[in-house]
């Protein structure tokens, strides 16, 4: 009986420690988004546009319109071919919240904008990726549809949700990477906090883009190539455009090759469709974590995001999915992929396998 009691003590004794262990965490890094009611988090609330370029306080909308000071003088600017344009540079710590941005709803014009984001210093980016694949649609098709990530609009209002944490430095920037003349519009909002206590190992949010027109066959696509360092595999957009018409391409399978896996891998998956959550084909409808937005003309834009079921690991991983289609049965195939891959790994991080150049990336995209 007084070994029962004294257990018993002992487990509500942990159920109280960890309780305090979680109310510090709190404490020191505040859950806005599922207590909002929390006042006193020590957060500061920033924004940057071109209506305040900083984010300084007290200096927004000071520019001028013919309407007068302050009546919206500096909501947008043009970006001309081989520009850069800097969308932000702030000192941390901090969080970036939310980015919204829109742009000619151009399919070419979607995949020459490219955005580059820069953590803690870093000379070579974290995330470079097409503007359109960013912010979760393939091809340069626009398609209204929201997701635990993203959100988009019918007229290419885009949106991403993903926090993206630093501790001493972020710079984003755009490009304007056209080979012809066309100079679209930009208009951008930013949305940070300033005073967020991360971890000096904390993630930092990184994005590549990947396209092999077509694959190789009998020869995986690589949705992650291989990264050696602690991480956190958020998700893929995945675009496909079928260059097979009447044969099934998506029977392939994902796999992700973690912290020692040589031929096999640890995580297999059943098919392409499977992966997003369809099935028995491919079906165009979008749900929270994963889904369809296109599957027209042989094009197909679809996605998954692994929040509620994380693919982390210790020292590497590497993901990739299967080139095999069916045609009476299973033919090994070979068809048009890309990927926006998402994922968290610590800084300093290996820089990012090239990019394909602007002509690899506009080449057979959408046509309207």
């Amino acid at each position: 009986m007084r070994r029962t009691v004294v257990l018993a003590s002992l487990g509500l004794l942990a159920v109280f420690l960890v309780l305090g262990m979680v109310r510090g965490l709190s404490a020191q890094q505040p859950d806005v988004i599922h207590q909002p009611y929390l006042l006193d988090t020590g957060l500061i609330s920033r924004s940057i546009s071109f209506e305040n370029p900083t984010g300084a306080p007290g200096e927004g909308g000071k520019a001028a319109s013919h309407l007068g000071v302050g009546r919206k003088g500096s909501p947008s600017r043009p970006i001309k071919p081989g520009e850069t344009i800097q969308l932000c540079d702030i000192e941390g710590p901090g969080t970036i919240r939310h980015i919204w941005l829109t742009t000619e709803p151009v399919p070419e014009n979607l995949r020459s904008l490219v955005i580059r984001a820069y953590w803690e210093g870093q000379e070579h980016p974290s995330i470079e990726c097409p503007l359109g694949d960013f912010f979760g649609f393939a091809h340069g098709k626009v398609m209204p549809y929201f997701s635990a990530v993203h959100s988009v609009g019918p007229k290419a209002g885009m949106n991403i949700w993903l926090p993206m944490p630093f501790t001493k430095r972020a710079r984003i920037t755009l490009t304007n990477e056209t080979q012809g003349q066309r100079t679209p519009p930009i208009y951008y909002q930013i949305d940070y906090t300033l005073g967020d206590k991360h971890p000096e190992d904390v993630g930092r949010l990184h994005v590549l883009f990947r396209r092999e027109n077509p694959t190789t066959e009998k020869k995986d696509f690589e949705l992650l190539p291989q990264r050696k360092n602690k991480g956190r595999f958020i998700g893929v957009v995945i675009g496909v455009r079928n260059l097979h018409p009447g044969q099934w391409w998506g029977e392939g399978e994902i796999k992700a090759y973690m912290d020692g896996d040589q031929e096999f891998p640890t995580i297999c998956g059943t098919g392409s469709e499977d992966y997003v959550g369809l099935s028995w084909g491919m079906q165009q409808v979008p749900f929270f974590y994963q889904g369809c937005s296109l599957n027209e003309k042989n094009f197909v834009s679809m996605y998954r995001w692994h929040l509620p079921d994380p693919i982390a690991w210790q020292k590497e991983c590497r993901i990739t999915i299967q080139q095999i289609g069916w045609n009476k049965g299973l033919v090994e195939t070979q068809d048009d992929w890309c990927c926006a891959t998402f994922w968290y790994e610590p800084t300093p991080s290996a820089p990012l396998p090239e990019m394909p150049d602007v002509a690899a990336r506009i080449a057979d995209i959408w046509t309207d």
